[in-house]
Protein backbone atom coordinates (compact mmCIF):
# COMPACT_ATOMS: atom_id res chain seq x y z
CA UNK A 1 0.00 0.00 0.00
CA UNK A 2 1.08 3.44 -0.58
CA UNK A 3 -0.64 6.61 -0.32
CA UNK A 4 0.33 10.25 -0.70
CA UNK A 5 -1.42 13.52 1.24
CA UNK A 6 -0.96 16.61 -0.77
CA UNK A 7 -2.12 19.77 1.65
CA UNK A 8 -1.38 22.72 1.70
CA UNK A 9 0.12 24.10 4.76
CA UNK A 10 -1.24 27.92 4.27
CA UNK A 11 -3.52 29.84 2.99
CA UNK A 12 -3.67 28.23 -0.52
CA UNK A 13 -1.83 29.40 -3.41
CA UNK A 14 1.12 27.24 -2.34
CA UNK A 15 1.64 25.51 -5.30
CA UNK A 16 0.12 22.27 -4.97
CA UNK A 17 -0.73 21.83 -8.30
CA UNK A 18 2.90 21.08 -9.65
CA UNK A 19 3.84 19.39 -6.56
CA UNK A 20 0.77 17.18 -7.29
CA UNK A 21 1.79 17.18 -11.52
CA UNK A 22 5.31 16.32 -10.28
CA UNK A 23 4.29 13.21 -8.02
CA UNK A 24 1.48 12.18 -10.63
CA UNK A 25 3.77 10.42 -12.62
CA UNK A 26 4.74 8.29 -10.67
CA UNK A 27 0.71 7.59 -9.45
CA UNK A 28 -1.68 5.27 -10.38
CA UNK A 29 -5.01 7.38 -9.11
CA UNK A 30 -4.98 10.93 -8.26
CA UNK A 31 -8.00 11.70 -6.02
CA UNK A 32 -9.29 15.58 -5.90
CA UNK A 33 -11.31 14.82 -2.66
CA UNK A 34 -12.64 18.50 -1.33
CA UNK A 35 -13.81 21.85 -2.38
CA UNK A 36 -14.73 23.12 -6.00
CA UNK A 37 -13.97 25.52 -8.69
CA UNK A 38 -13.30 28.11 -6.30
CA UNK A 39 -9.51 27.02 -6.17
CA UNK A 40 -6.94 26.28 -9.38
CA UNK A 41 -3.78 24.63 -9.88
CA UNK A 42 -1.43 25.85 -12.81
CA UNK A 43 0.18 23.67 -13.89
CA UNK A 44 3.45 24.41 -16.21
CA UNK A 45 5.44 21.93 -18.52
CA UNK A 46 7.01 21.19 -22.28
CA UNK A 47 6.20 24.91 -22.70
CA UNK A 48 2.13 24.68 -22.19
CA UNK A 49 0.89 26.62 -18.90
CA UNK A 50 -2.52 24.52 -17.98
CA UNK A 51 -5.05 26.34 -15.00
CA UNK A 52 -7.07 22.86 -13.47
CA UNK A 53 -10.19 24.30 -11.60
CA UNK A 54 -11.81 21.17 -10.31
CA UNK A 55 -10.44 18.64 -12.08
CA UNK A 56 -7.64 16.64 -11.00
CA UNK A 57 -4.03 17.12 -11.80
CA UNK A 58 -3.27 13.71 -12.85
CA UNK A 59 -5.33 14.29 -16.03
CA UNK A 60 -3.08 14.77 -18.23
CA UNK A 61 -1.32 11.01 -17.67
CA UNK A 62 -3.81 8.68 -19.60
CA UNK A 63 -2.80 5.71 -17.70
CA UNK A 64 -3.84 7.45 -14.28
CA UNK A 65 -7.00 7.20 -12.45
CA UNK A 66 -8.74 10.19 -11.85
CA UNK A 67 -11.22 10.78 -8.77
CA UNK A 68 -13.26 13.79 -7.75
CA UNK A 69 -14.46 12.43 -4.74
CA UNK A 70 -17.56 12.56 -2.57
CA UNK A 71 -16.34 15.68 -0.68
CA UNK A 72 -16.18 18.11 -3.70
CA UNK A 73 -19.14 20.46 -5.36
CA UNK A 74 -19.09 20.04 -8.67
CA UNK A 75 -20.51 22.84 -11.18
CA UNK A 76 -21.33 20.64 -14.09
CA UNK A 77 -21.42 23.49 -16.16
CA UNK A 78 -17.50 24.66 -15.64
CA UNK A 79 -16.73 21.00 -15.19
CA UNK A 80 -17.52 20.55 -18.83
CA UNK A 81 -15.59 23.60 -19.51
CA UNK A 82 -12.70 22.60 -18.51
CA UNK A 83 -12.53 19.65 -20.10
CA UNK A 84 -13.02 20.58 -23.31
CA UNK A 85 -10.93 23.19 -22.95
CA UNK A 86 -8.40 20.75 -22.61
CA UNK A 87 -9.43 18.34 -25.05
CA UNK A 88 -9.44 21.29 -27.36
CA UNK A 89 -5.62 21.47 -26.11
CA UNK A 90 -4.63 18.01 -27.31
CA UNK A 91 -5.30 16.04 -23.99
CA UNK A 92 -7.87 13.73 -25.42
CA UNK A 93 -7.21 10.09 -23.78
CA UNK A 94 -7.90 10.30 -19.98
CA UNK A 95 -9.67 8.35 -17.21
CA UNK A 96 -11.84 10.26 -14.76
CA UNK A 97 -14.24 8.73 -12.65
CA UNK A 98 -16.96 11.53 -10.60
CA UNK A 99 -18.75 10.44 -7.03
CA UNK A 100 -21.94 9.44 -7.25
CA UNK A 101 -22.75 11.10 -3.38
CA UNK A 102 -20.69 14.57 -4.25
CA UNK A 103 -22.96 17.28 -4.81
CA UNK A 104 -23.68 19.91 -8.01
CA UNK A 105 -23.62 23.41 -7.81
CA UNK A 106 -26.29 25.31 -9.74
CA UNK A 107 -27.13 28.90 -10.90
CA UNK A 108 -29.00 29.67 -7.65
CA UNK A 109 -26.04 28.92 -5.20
CA UNK A 110 -24.09 31.63 -6.96
CA UNK A 111 -27.17 34.35 -6.73
CA UNK A 112 -27.20 33.23 -3.32
CA UNK A 113 -23.22 33.41 -2.98
CA UNK A 114 -23.04 37.08 -4.57
CA UNK A 115 -25.79 38.36 -2.20
CA UNK A 116 -24.64 37.26 1.36
CA UNK A 117 -21.55 38.45 0.49
CA UNK A 118 -22.92 41.60 -0.72
CA UNK A 119 -24.96 41.78 2.77
CA UNK A 120 -21.86 41.75 4.81
CA UNK A 121 -20.50 44.87 3.77
CA UNK A 122 -17.36 45.60 5.89
CA UNK A 123 -17.40 41.99 7.27
CA UNK A 124 -16.61 40.30 3.77
CA UNK A 125 -15.23 37.10 4.01
CA UNK A 126 -13.64 37.77 -0.29
CA UNK A 127 -15.20 34.55 -1.34
CA UNK A 128 -15.22 34.04 -5.00
CA UNK A 129 -19.18 34.03 -5.89
CA UNK A 130 -18.60 30.75 -7.34
CA UNK A 131 -21.21 28.99 -5.09
CA UNK A 132 -19.43 27.10 -2.82
CA UNK A 133 -20.52 27.77 0.36
CA UNK A 134 -23.90 27.92 -0.36
CA UNK A 135 -24.00 24.64 -1.95
CA UNK A 136 -21.80 23.23 0.96
CA UNK A 137 -25.27 24.56 3.59
CA UNK A 138 -27.35 22.72 1.30
CA UNK A 139 -25.62 19.82 2.23
CA UNK A 140 -25.69 20.66 5.73
CA UNK A 141 -29.30 20.84 5.36
CA UNK A 142 -29.86 17.94 3.55
CA UNK A 143 -31.76 19.73 0.78
CA UNK A 144 -28.48 19.46 -1.74
CA UNK A 145 -29.20 17.82 -4.78
CA UNK A 146 -26.16 14.82 -5.31
CA UNK A 147 -24.83 13.43 -8.63
CA UNK A 148 -26.57 10.09 -8.37
CA UNK A 149 -30.04 12.25 -8.28
CA UNK A 150 -28.40 14.69 -11.14
CA UNK A 151 -27.67 12.11 -13.90
CA UNK A 152 -31.08 10.64 -13.61
CA UNK A 153 -33.60 12.85 -15.28
CA UNK A 154 -37.20 12.46 -12.62
CA UNK A 155 -35.24 12.28 -10.01
CA UNK A 156 -33.32 15.52 -10.64
CA UNK A 157 -36.87 17.47 -11.87
CA UNK A 158 -38.61 16.03 -8.58
CA UNK A 159 -35.44 17.89 -6.54
CA UNK A 160 -35.17 20.81 -8.18
CA UNK A 161 -38.68 21.40 -8.14
CA UNK A 162 -38.32 20.80 -4.39
CA UNK A 163 -35.41 22.49 -3.58
CA UNK A 164 -36.22 25.74 -6.14
CA UNK A 165 -39.13 26.81 -4.17
CA UNK A 166 -36.79 27.55 -1.01
CA UNK A 167 -34.08 29.00 -2.64
CA UNK A 168 -36.25 31.46 -5.09
CA UNK A 169 -38.20 32.13 -1.81
CA UNK A 170 -34.50 33.18 -0.39
CA UNK A 171 -33.57 35.22 -3.21
CA UNK A 172 -36.60 37.14 -3.64
CA UNK A 173 -36.44 37.90 0.23
CA UNK A 174 -32.56 39.16 -0.49
CA UNK A 175 -34.26 41.82 -3.41
CA UNK A 176 -32.66 39.11 -6.32
CA UNK A 177 -34.96 38.10 -9.36
CA UNK A 178 -36.37 33.76 -8.73
CA UNK A 179 -35.30 31.11 -11.19
CA UNK A 180 -37.51 29.42 -13.63
CA UNK A 181 -37.45 25.81 -13.02
CA UNK A 182 -37.31 25.15 -16.53
CA UNK A 183 -34.61 26.98 -18.00
CA UNK A 184 -32.45 25.07 -15.44
CA UNK A 185 -33.82 21.71 -15.93
CA UNK A 186 -33.87 21.89 -19.69
CA UNK A 187 -29.96 23.15 -19.65
CA UNK A 188 -28.77 21.16 -16.66
CA UNK A 189 -30.51 17.82 -18.13
CA UNK A 190 -28.07 18.27 -21.14
CA UNK A 191 -24.81 18.56 -18.67
CA UNK A 192 -26.34 15.01 -16.55
CA UNK A 193 -25.85 13.01 -20.43
CA UNK A 194 -22.95 14.31 -20.65
CA UNK A 195 -21.31 13.75 -17.66
CA UNK A 196 -23.36 10.41 -16.35
CA UNK A 197 -20.44 7.83 -17.80
CA UNK A 198 -18.39 9.06 -15.37
CA UNK A 199 -20.44 8.62 -12.54
CA UNK A 200 -19.56 5.51 -10.20
CA UNK A 201 -19.17 4.70 -6.59
CA UNK A 202 -15.51 6.16 -6.42
CA UNK A 203 -15.15 5.28 -2.33
CA UNK A 204 -15.72 1.59 -3.67
CA UNK A 205 -13.58 2.08 -6.44
CA UNK A 206 -10.24 3.49 -4.37
CA UNK A 207 -10.21 1.19 -1.72
CA UNK A 208 -9.90 -1.34 -4.91
CA UNK A 209 -6.72 0.18 -6.06
CA UNK A 210 -5.57 1.01 -2.51
CA UNK A 211 -6.03 -2.91 -1.82
CA UNK A 212 -4.07 -4.34 -5.13
CA UNK A 213 -1.31 -1.43 -3.81
CA UNK A 214 -1.76 0.47 -6.20
CA UNK A 215 -0.08 4.14 -5.86
CA UNK A 216 -2.64 6.81 -4.57
CA UNK A 217 -1.88 10.29 -4.24
CA UNK A 218 -4.78 12.69 -2.84
CA UNK A 219 -5.03 16.30 -3.74
CA UNK A 220 -6.04 19.13 -1.90
CA UNK A 221 -7.34 22.39 -2.73
CA UNK A 222 -6.91 25.56 -0.25
CA UNK A 223 -4.96 25.22 2.43
CA UNK A 224 -5.27 24.36 6.10
CA UNK A 225 -5.88 27.69 7.47
CA UNK A 226 -8.48 27.80 5.23
CA UNK A 227 -10.13 25.32 7.16
CA UNK A 228 -13.78 25.30 8.34
CA UNK A 229 -13.17 24.03 11.33
CA UNK A 230 -8.84 24.74 12.47
CA UNK A 231 -8.59 27.96 10.21
CA UNK A 232 -8.98 31.74 10.72
CA UNK A 233 -13.23 31.90 10.89
CA UNK A 234 -14.54 33.26 9.66
CA UNK A 235 -12.22 33.85 7.04
CA UNK A 236 -12.10 30.02 5.76
CA UNK A 237 -13.43 27.64 3.16
CA UNK A 238 -16.75 25.99 3.36
CA UNK A 239 -14.77 22.74 3.72
CA UNK A 240 -11.51 20.93 5.54
CA UNK A 241 -8.69 20.82 3.39
CA UNK A 242 -6.40 19.16 6.15
CA UNK A 243 -5.05 15.71 5.98
CA UNK A 244 -7.37 14.38 8.40
CA UNK A 245 -10.64 15.58 6.49
CA UNK A 246 -9.14 13.35 3.28
CA UNK A 247 -10.51 9.43 4.43
CA UNK A 248 -14.19 10.95 4.93
CA UNK A 249 -14.18 13.46 1.72
CA UNK A 250 -13.13 9.96 -0.44
CA UNK A 251 -14.98 7.12 1.76
CA UNK A 252 -12.21 5.38 2.42
CA UNK A 253 -10.95 4.18 6.44
CA UNK A 254 -8.07 6.40 7.91
CA UNK A 255 -5.79 3.67 7.95
CA UNK A 256 -5.24 3.82 4.28
CA UNK A 257 -3.48 7.07 4.88
CA UNK A 258 0.52 6.84 5.35
CA UNK A 259 1.64 9.99 4.35
CA UNK A 260 1.06 13.87 4.33
CA UNK A 261 2.80 16.38 2.42
CA UNK A 262 2.64 20.08 3.32
CA UNK A 263 3.15 22.15 0.69
CA UNK A 264 4.52 26.00 1.92
CA UNK A 265 5.92 28.84 -0.34
CA UNK A 266 9.46 30.40 1.13
CA UNK A 267 7.25 33.12 2.17
CA UNK A 268 3.43 33.57 2.82
CA UNK A 269 0.40 34.53 0.50
CA UNK A 270 -3.43 34.96 1.28
CA UNK A 271 -6.10 36.14 -1.09
CA UNK A 272 -9.39 37.74 0.50
CA UNK A 273 -9.80 39.03 4.19
CA UNK A 274 -8.76 38.14 7.86
CA UNK A 275 -5.51 38.26 9.61
CA UNK A 276 -2.50 37.50 8.05
CA UNK A 277 0.35 38.26 11.07
CA UNK A 278 3.50 38.68 8.85
CA UNK A 279 1.82 40.45 5.55
CA UNK A 280 4.36 43.13 4.02
CA UNK A 281 3.57 46.13 2.21
CA UNK A 282 5.41 48.76 0.37
CA UNK A 283 8.31 47.59 -2.28
CA UNK A 284 9.13 44.71 -0.17
CA UNK A 285 5.68 42.98 -0.93
CA UNK A 286 5.44 44.54 -4.73
CA UNK A 287 8.77 42.71 -5.16
CA UNK A 288 7.97 39.40 -4.00
CA UNK A 289 4.48 39.57 -5.44
CA UNK A 290 5.56 40.34 -9.36
CA UNK A 291 8.74 37.68 -8.92
CA UNK A 292 6.29 35.27 -7.53
CA UNK A 293 3.74 36.48 -10.23
CA UNK A 294 1.30 36.43 -6.68
CA UNK A 295 -2.33 36.73 -8.63
CA UNK A 296 -4.90 34.52 -7.67
CA UNK A 297 -5.31 31.17 -10.59
CA UNK A 298 -9.23 31.95 -11.13
CA UNK A 299 -9.52 35.20 -10.07
CA UNK A 300 -6.53 36.84 -10.97
CA UNK A 301 -6.96 38.41 -7.69
CA UNK A 302 -3.35 40.50 -6.26
CA UNK A 303 -2.27 37.84 -3.27
CA UNK A 304 -1.49 39.79 0.20
CA UNK A 305 1.91 38.30 0.82
CA UNK A 306 4.22 37.81 3.85
CA UNK A 307 7.17 36.61 5.66
CA UNK A 308 7.58 32.78 6.04
CA UNK A 309 5.38 31.96 9.48
CA UNK A 310 5.91 29.14 11.24
CA UNK A 311 3.94 29.50 13.90
CA UNK A 312 1.04 28.90 11.23
CA UNK A 313 3.58 25.84 9.57
CA UNK A 314 3.51 24.05 12.90
CA UNK A 315 0.12 24.51 13.68
CA UNK A 316 -0.88 23.03 10.10
CA UNK A 317 1.76 20.08 10.71
CA UNK A 318 -0.26 19.17 14.15
CA UNK A 319 -3.91 18.84 13.53
CA UNK A 320 -3.26 18.18 9.60
CA UNK A 321 -0.15 15.32 10.47
CA UNK A 322 1.91 16.60 7.87
CA UNK A 323 5.53 14.34 8.04
CA UNK A 324 7.08 16.02 5.10
CA UNK A 325 7.36 19.44 4.01
CA UNK A 326 8.29 20.95 0.33
CA UNK A 327 9.15 24.55 0.02
CA UNK A 328 7.83 26.09 -3.24
CA UNK A 329 9.16 29.45 -4.85
CA UNK A 330 12.43 29.51 -2.68
CA UNK A 331 13.77 31.34 -6.50
CA UNK A 332 11.55 33.90 -5.58
CA UNK A 333 13.49 35.12 -2.33
CA UNK A 334 16.79 35.51 -4.35
CA UNK A 335 18.28 39.32 -4.20
CA UNK A 336 17.38 40.35 -0.74
CA UNK A 337 20.04 41.22 1.96
CA UNK A 338 17.94 39.94 4.48
CA UNK A 339 14.92 37.41 4.89
CA UNK A 340 12.63 37.09 8.17
CA UNK A 341 11.64 34.01 9.48
CA UNK A 342 8.17 34.15 11.90
CA UNK A 343 8.86 31.94 15.04
CA UNK A 344 6.42 33.02 17.34
CA UNK A 345 3.97 35.35 18.39
CA UNK A 346 3.53 38.11 21.47
CA UNK A 347 -0.29 38.97 22.42
CA UNK A 348 -1.01 40.70 25.63
CA UNK A 349 2.64 40.52 26.79
CA UNK A 350 2.83 36.37 26.52
CA UNK A 351 5.23 34.89 23.71
CA UNK A 352 2.51 32.03 22.04
CA UNK A 353 3.05 29.43 19.32
CA UNK A 354 -0.51 28.56 18.14
CA UNK A 355 -3.31 30.41 16.15
CA UNK A 356 -5.59 32.06 18.55
CA UNK A 357 -9.10 31.02 18.04
CA UNK A 358 -11.00 34.38 17.73
CA UNK A 359 -9.79 36.44 14.51
CA UNK A 360 -10.13 39.24 16.96
CA UNK A 361 -6.76 37.97 19.48
CA UNK A 362 -5.54 36.58 16.49
CA UNK A 363 -5.79 40.11 14.42
CA UNK A 364 -3.57 41.42 17.76
CA UNK A 365 -0.69 39.17 17.96
CA UNK A 366 2.59 40.61 16.97
CA UNK A 367 4.94 38.43 14.86
CA UNK A 368 8.29 37.82 16.31
CA UNK A 369 11.06 36.99 14.02
CA UNK A 370 14.81 35.63 13.48
CA UNK A 371 16.37 37.73 10.70
CA UNK A 372 18.82 35.54 8.23
CA UNK A 373 21.39 37.08 5.99
CA UNK A 374 20.12 36.50 2.18
CA UNK A 375 21.66 35.74 -1.18
CA UNK A 376 21.98 37.37 -4.31
CA UNK A 377 22.76 34.48 -6.62
CA UNK A 378 20.26 33.25 -9.27
CA UNK A 379 19.01 29.47 -7.84
CA UNK A 380 16.51 28.95 -10.90
CA UNK A 381 19.46 26.32 -12.03
CA UNK A 382 20.05 24.50 -9.55
CA UNK A 383 19.96 20.62 -9.53
CA UNK A 384 20.96 19.85 -5.88
CA UNK A 385 21.01 20.98 -2.48
CA UNK A 386 24.74 21.64 -2.28
CA UNK A 387 24.60 23.60 -5.32
CA UNK A 388 22.58 26.33 -3.47
CA UNK A 389 24.36 28.94 -1.72
CA UNK A 390 25.17 28.29 1.68
CA UNK A 391 22.73 31.39 2.67
CA UNK A 392 20.01 29.15 0.94
CA UNK A 393 21.15 26.26 2.63
CA UNK A 394 20.87 27.87 6.18
CA UNK A 395 17.19 28.90 4.99
CA UNK A 396 16.35 25.34 4.50
CA UNK A 397 17.45 24.07 7.67
CA UNK A 398 16.21 27.07 9.66
CA UNK A 399 12.52 25.95 8.48
CA UNK A 400 13.30 22.52 9.21
CA UNK A 401 14.46 22.90 13.15
CA UNK A 402 11.46 25.47 13.93
CA UNK A 403 8.84 23.27 12.11
CA UNK A 404 10.34 19.76 13.40
CA UNK A 405 9.61 18.46 9.17
CA UNK A 406 12.12 17.52 6.51
CA UNK A 407 12.17 19.52 3.83
CA UNK A 408 11.71 16.57 1.27
CA UNK A 409 11.74 18.58 -1.81
CA UNK A 410 11.89 22.61 -3.15
CA UNK A 411 11.40 24.22 -5.89
CA UNK A 412 13.46 26.60 -7.80
CA UNK A 413 11.24 27.44 -10.61
CA UNK A 414 8.00 27.05 -12.13
CA UNK A 415 9.01 23.75 -14.69
CA UNK A 416 8.75 20.39 -13.91
CA UNK A 417 12.25 20.43 -14.13
CA UNK A 418 12.76 22.91 -11.59
CA UNK A 419 11.80 20.26 -8.55
CA UNK A 420 14.72 19.10 -6.66
CA UNK A 421 13.80 15.91 -4.36
CA UNK A 422 15.75 15.59 -1.35
CA UNK A 423 14.10 12.80 -0.12
CA UNK A 424 11.81 10.06 -2.72
CA UNK A 425 8.12 9.87 -1.51
CA UNK A 426 6.36 8.27 -3.64
CA UNK A 427 8.64 5.18 -5.35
Amino acid sequence: MRTLVIVGSQWGDEGKGKVTDYLAQEADVVVRSQGGNNAGHTILFDGNKFALRSIPSGIFNPNIKNIMANGMVIDPKQMLEELHGLEARGIKKYQLFVSNRAHIVLPYHSALDGAYEQFKEDKKIGTTKRGIGPTYADKANRIGIRMGEFIQPELFKEQLKTVLKIKNMELQMLGLEPFDFDAIYTEYSKYAEEIKPFVCDTAELLEEEILKNSKVLFEGAQGVMLCLDHGTYPYVTSSSPTGASVPLNSGIAPRYIQDVLGICKAYTTRVGEGPFPTELDGELAHYIRERGHEYGTVTQRPRRVGYLDCVALNYARRISGINHLALMLFDVLSGLDTIKICYAYELDGKIIHTIPATTYDYSRVKPLYIEMPGWKEDITSVTSFDELPIQAQNYIRKVEELTKIKVSLFSVGPDRKQTIVLEELFK
